[in-house]
Order: C-alpha cells, then structure tokens, then sequence
C-alpha cells in the first residue's frame, strides 16, 4: 500500500486543481450507517415513503418518528474522523480545493474543510417549512414530533428528500470542478448515485488523474480510477498526510 500511497501524495503534489468526493464510506468509521447497502438505513425503512417529501409533507410527525429522530440522535453524537480530518489538513497545506460530498452529516465542515459542496443537503441543520429559518439539529428539541420553530411552522432536515432537486449552485459547480481539476479523489464511494456518479467520469474524460480510496474493489477500479489504495478512509488518510509531510 506504501507505494500507492506515495504515488497518490506525488499526484497531489504535483497537481494544481485537486478535490475529493466523498460518500458514505467516510463516514461509517463515525458511527454514521449508509443510506444505501449492507446495514443501511434503506433496509429498515422504505425509502420512496419515508424518504420522500410527499410523506413529509402529508406527515411530518411519522416521518420524524421513523426516520429522522433516530438519525438526529446519530449525528448529534458524530464527530469527524481522521479521514474527515485529513481531507481538511491537505486542504490546509494548499493541496485541496474542494469537497464534493453526497453525505447530509455536516463532518466534513466539523473537521475544518471550509469549501464543502453537498449534493444532498445537510441533516446537521433544520429549516422552517413557513419562515425558512434554520436551526442546528443538536439544538432541536424533539419533545414533540413533529418538532416547530419559534415561528410555529413545521422544522425538516436541510436535506434533499426524493421528489426535490439537487441544490442547482452545488451541481453546477461540482460540474466545474470536475472539468476543471487535474486530480480527483474518490473517497468511501463507489459513485454509483447519479449525479455524483458522473463527477470522476467527467473529471477523467477532461484528463484528471482519478485516486480511488475504498475498502474494496468497486465499480469505478480499473476503468474510471487510475488506481485503488484499499483500505478505511481514516487509515489512508493518516498515512498520506504523514508520506506528504516527510515529503516536505
């Protein structure tokens, strides 16, 4: 792994646009389950009724009960990572741009990261249905469900439910970045949800060099990445800021 590792920190060295997109993967090692997959939210709970915004809508209160209480009571007690952690050191040393993210937990902008683009909202925050106010979701009292702001209407997750759009300003810049970057890495995501899935293809069709960090093989290995460092986000990461730093 050693060899790839110090490929990956001469790319990022070398380069001169770098981001990542990260997925669900990052954020296992914090105690948060994926959406989607083995052990996922999607298991227990069916996505097109309690994800979408029609139910919601209909009713906020069963929604909360089922969905998005335990959720908050999740991430309320997540902190970032090492592999959040050292996404924002390179960007601290200069070495990254940007991070895509189609994660709704807020760890990335916890760990430092200053320009995170989220493809999917962010759950750490709830906003007003009526006045669009915006609240933390840690501060939200859930005595009640559904939960109220102080305006009285209905508070839901600053996320994107099935049936919204992708924020247009995150996608169409995500765009840009992936055309615009020399190197793009892909970290705790296999990049199968659209659009996110699109962002590596687009990056590699305009020349970037694709650095893929995953556990295991995906469907990008081999064919949209350059190369695969296996393994947990927190340990590649770990090892990569150190092979940078003893780089100089």
């Amino acid at each position: 792994m050693m060899d790839l590792i110090r490929r990956a920190a001469e790319d990022l060295l070398a380069s001169k646009c770098a981001v990542a997109l990260t997925g669900a993967g990052i954020s296992v090692e914090s105690g948060i389950p994926p959406f989607r997959g083995k052990g996922g939210i999607w298991e227990r709970v069916d996505p097109m009724e309690f994800g979408h915004i029609d139910t919601f809508e209909k009713d906020p209160g069963k929604v909360w009960r089922v969905l998005i209480r335990d959720l908050k009571e999740i991430i309320d007690r997540a902190a970032p990572n090492d592999g959040h952690k050292g996404l924002a050191r390179l960007e601290a040393m200069g070495l990254l741009a940007s991070v895509i993210t189609q994660n709704v937990d807020g760890l990335h902008q916890m760990a430092g990261s200053t320009d995170v683009l989220e493809f999917h909202g962010n759950c750490a925050w709830q906003r007003c249905m009526d006045c669009g106010g915006k609240k933390r979701t840690r501060d939200v009292d859930i005595s009640s469900l559904p939960p109220v702001c102080a305006c009285g209407g209905v508070l839901r997750p600053d996320w994107v439910f099935f049936g919204e759009e992708i924020p247009p300003a995150a996608l169409q810049r995500s765009r840009q970045l992936a055309m615009r970057c020399d190197v793009m890495m892909v970290v705790g995501t296999s990049a199968m949800v659209h659009p996110a899935a699109t962002m590596p293809v687009i990056a590699r069709e305009t020349g970037a060099r694709i650095i893929e960090i995953n556990p295991e093989r995906t469907p990008l290995t081999g064919y949209v990445s350059d190369y695969l460092i296996r393994g947990g986000a927190g340990d590649v990461m770990n090892a990569l800021v150190s092979e940078l730093e003893s780089m100089g």
